[in-house]
């Protein structure tokens, strides 16, 4: 039988690990209950990191049958053309509004307080030395109401926050051209990808979404594979862009290799590296 101190360091070992992994928490997104639909406060399993696996394995988080649970009926993430949305990027269900009325929240994302310049915090939590250095997160938007149909060629990034994740609120700007989608809504996507502090893993959820407020009708343009162009801008891919897919056996849209211009190994992200502008992204449309 485990000793109770070995059994102690397992549960201690497994903690610190959840903590470095991270997701967007809105009632509108597929997975909030866990993977089998049953109501868990303290779900986590869409936190999982996505590495190395077949493209029917990590879309929309297949690997844990994530996007076989949508949110309930009539929920969305509302994104008012032009305005913004907030959502909460936690380590576990639990750290949010979602469960237990907030009360294990705290501006952080495992619901823990600390200084600005924990270390422990910084690298193994958010996968970064500072805020500053934080690689970017961001929202994309496929005007398909079912997830099935959803692919990385109708799927664009219309949103990016520079410098997350960080703290737990996070909030991203919609461009004000956004058309309206389909009666029965649209799907959204959220990804981050770390830079280094780490296995070099990605992150993609799914999400109900309706534009609210629409006035454009200008479809959005297909969506081209972003490349890397921290050293040429102007190799950087203009107009709409798919999010960035790395490190996985099937479905990559991007290779790096080397090092970055500050000297550490390349790591693509949802900043200028990639030709990502930080908020509202209003050049997408055809």
């Amino acid at each position: 039988m485990r000793s109770l101190s070995a059994h102690i360091g397992v549960l201690f070992a497994a903690a610190s690990v959840a903590h470095g992994h991270l997701a967007a928490w809105h009632p509108s997104m597929y997975c909030a209950y866990g993977p089998t639909g049953q109501q868990d406060l303290n779900a986590q399993s869409i936190v999982n990191p996505l590495y190395q696996l077949n493209f029917d394995q990590w879309w929309f988080h297949h690997v844990d049958n994530c996007d076989q649970f949508p949110p309930p009926d009539g929920t969305f993430l509302e994104l008012p053309a032009g305005g913004s949305f907030t959502v909460e990027i936690a380590s576990n269900r639990a750290k949010t509004s979602l469960s237990y009325n907030g009360s294990d929240t705290s501006e952080w994302p495992d619901g823990n307080n600390y200084p600005e310049d924990y270390v422990h915090l910084r690298i193994n939590q958010v996968h970064t030395q500072n805020q500053s250095q934080a690689a970017g997160t961001a929202f994309a938007i496929s005007y398909q109401s079912d997830i099935t149909k959803v692919t990385p060629d109708n799927l664009a990034v219309f949103s990016v926050r520079y410098h997350t994740p960080w703290k737990r609120l996070t909030t991203y700007d919609i461009p004000a051209a956004m058309p309206a989608c389909p009666p029965d809504g649209c799907i959204c996507a959220w990804g981050w990808i770390p830079n280094g502090c780490g296995q070099p893993n990605m992150y993609h959820q799914g999400f109900k979404c309706n534009v609210t407020g629409a006035t454009s009708t200008t479809p959005i343009a297909p969506p081209q594979p972003p490349v890397w162009c921290e050293d040429d801008p102007s190799k950087c891919v203009q107009g709409s862009k798919q999010m960035l897919y790395w490190n996985q056996a099937q479905g990559d849209n991007i290779e790096v290799s080397g090092s970055d211009l500050s000297g550490e190994p390349k790591s693509p992200a949802y900043n200028a590296k990639c030709g990502f502008s930080d908020g509202a992204f209003e050049g997408f449309s055809s």
